[in-house]
């Protein structure tokens, strides 16, 4: 029997429209009510899926869990007790800052655990964040203004995936020990190395003592893939790029849109 589903949120969980759909909440109630832990697993930072924990009725409440920051963070959904964290330093962020500045068309995200620092704040990206996450914007050259400060991770955002493929690139010299993911269809984004939602998800049923084949990740997009290679069944949504598909054991029919996650959960959970 599955004990643990971990599921992406943003084009997986998450509608297009920015909401959760009726039948995918009802799935995730019964599917806790049958004692199997529901865990949001996102690249964006806790604070930022409070309201997607209240609409699933996880909010607040103990033995209940979040992987945020892709891995960089494990937290008890109650008081909001951390059980790992581990980001990348200043000099780091800094660095992938300053490269980023070099570029065109470069909007730049620096993660700290309660805020995320934008530079370069293009309209289709406030448009996009809009009721996902609090952002700053910034307008300095330097980020001198968090040193001394923990900082998660740092992303670089354009609708452009083959050009943030050549920028990965041409700044090997940065990434020696991080992990460099992408997401959304938009972002690249630069973890401590080591960091991963498939090593988040090893690391909460470690936690837990669950054995990771009575687990079940559900994703669309390349930086869950270590997930749902990890977990017992790897589950792509139907909108799962292209590319990624072939790695996963299920595609499921139904897309974001139209309750993919209760489709797995009915499918894998409930009627197994």
């Amino acid at each position: 029997m599955y004990k643990i589903i971990v599921c992406d949120l943003d084009e997986t969980l998450i509608s297009r429209d920015r909401t959760i759909s009726r039948e995918n909440i009802e799935a995730i109630r019964k599917a806790t009510e049958a004692g199997v832990k529901f865990v949001p697993c996102t690249g964006r930072g806790y604070n930022s899926v409070h309201h997607t924990t209240a609409q699933l009725g996880l909010f607040d409440q103990k033995d209940q869990y979040v992987i945020s920051y892709n891995g960089g963070a494990i937290t008890e959904n109650k008081d909001e007790r951390q059980l790992y964290f581990q980001g990348i330093t200043f000099e780091e962020a800094e660095a992938i800052y300053k490269r980023g500045l070099t570029y065109d068309h470069i909007c730049i995200h620096i993660y700290t655990p309660d805020q995320v620092w934008v530079r370069n704040f293009y309209p289709e990206e406030v448009e996009y964040l809009a009721n996902r996450q609090p952002c700053t914007e910034i307008f300095s050259d330097d980020i001198d203004f968090l040193k001394g400060k923990e900082i998660v991770k740092a992303i670089y955002m354009n609708t452009d995936y083959s050009y943030l493929k050549k920028i990965e690139s041409e700044i090997t010299d940065l990434t020696g020990n991080m992990d460099v993911s992408f997401s959304s269809n938009r972002y690249m984004e630069f973890n401590r190395k080591g960091v991963s939602k498939g090593n988040g998800l090893k690391r909460l049923c470690n936690i837990l003592g669950v054995d990771i084949k009575d687990t079940i990740a559900i994703g669309d997009n390349f930086n869950d893939l270590s997930m749902i290679q990890e977990a017992g069944l790897g589950v792509g949504v139907s909108n799962t790029i292209a590319d990624m598909k072939p790695l996963c054991d299920v595609i499921t029919e139904n897309d974001c849109d139209h309750s993919a996650v209760a489709e797995v959960i009915n499918r894998y959970v409930l009627n197994q």
